[in-house]
């Protein structure tokens, strides 16, 4: 959810019953060296707690380093990232490029246990590859270790987001470790969230992708029952909370990626939708809305 889930996201998200925030993962090379924005990144306000600091890397001592630097800032969990599976994280063996490094995972999960002051979690995938779908090993040493909680992507790194979620991997995973198991990996809509719980067993659920221009998720409400008018009032709220958090022009920038997202079921007009990502400022993107709202309304 790199680039998603920040502050004015998971803000929002909170409003609409999501129960925990993850930021988006940080690298602990940015963490270390103060680079890329990432005091922004874990910027967080106290109505997003608990709130979970998500942090990746391969190299077991910078990770120590990064999570003592971060422990200041008040997080309630530091979760490691196992799953990401985007080639320049896990092909330098980050990520879910870990699953292939067990004895890394024992190594990094082991040593933060012992000086962290918060809960220790991770997240994970099932394996590298359909052929070498580890999951059994890594969860036993993820628990033998001391992780408070496991999150669960039911896929491979290599089907990155194709095929199906594997929900009866989760559940294997669930009969096998006494500590909280979450799900996650093909959660669109409110039925997938009980079918989910069915199926795994899992003490909760995980939604990301699905929840990019619809937060109703977290309230038990499918997409298609949202009106337009409704969209218009949270899309407001959320371009609002940008602003405060970046600035007017930056925020506005930023907001471009969840607008689309928002007005997808709509089918705005192309010329239409082009003026409002292309907006720099709130009070032109403000004029757009209005104007769309007008429009789509009366027809």
């Amino acid at each position: 959810m790199t680039g998603y889930s920040d502050s004015p996201n998971r803000q929002l998200t909170r409003e609409f019953g999501s129960a925990i925030s993850y930021t988006e993962f940080v690298n602990a090379i940015d963490i270390v060296q103060d680079i890329h924005r990432v005091a922004t990144r874990l910027s967080f306000s106290q109505v997003e707690r608990p709130i979970t600091f998500q942090i990746f890397d391969n190299d077991p001592a910078r990770i120590l380093r990064a999570s003592n630097a971060v422990f200041p800032l008040g997080p309630d969990i530091l979760d490691i990232n196992l799953g990401c599976s985007a080639r320049s994280v896990s092909n330098r063996g980050a990520g879910a490029g870990l699953l292939k490094r067990p004895d890394l995972i024992e190594m990094i999960i082991r040593n933060l246990v012992k000086i962290s002051p918060i809960p220790v979690t991770a997240k994970i995938r099932l394996g590298w590859d359909d052929s070498s779908r580890n999951y059994f090993e890594v969860v036993r040493i993820l628990e033998a270790n001391g992780a408070s909680l496991i999150a669960v992507h039911g896929r491979t790194k290599t089907q990155r987001y194709s095929g199906q979620s594997d929900w009866q991997a989760i559940a294997e995973i669930k009969k096998m470790v006494r500590i909280p198991v979450v799900a996650n990996g093909d959660v669109r809509s409110v039925s997938d969230i009980e079918q989910i719980k069915n199926i795994t067993g899992c003490d909760a659920v995980m939604i990301g992708r699905a929840s990019i221009g619809n937060p109703w998720i977290f309230s038990r409400r499918d997409r298609h029952t949202v009106s337009l008018l409704e969209t218009m009032d949270v899309m407001k709220k959320h371009i609002s909370l940008m602003i405060a958090f970046y600035g007017d022009v930056l925020g506005c920038t930023l907001f471009r990626k969840h607008l689309k997202a928002y007005l997808l079921p709509f089918s705005i007009e192309k010329p239409l939708l082009n003026q409002m990502l292309s907006c720099n400022t709130s009070k032109i993107l403000l004029d757009h809305l209005h104007s769309c709202f007008n429009t789509y309304s009366v027809a």
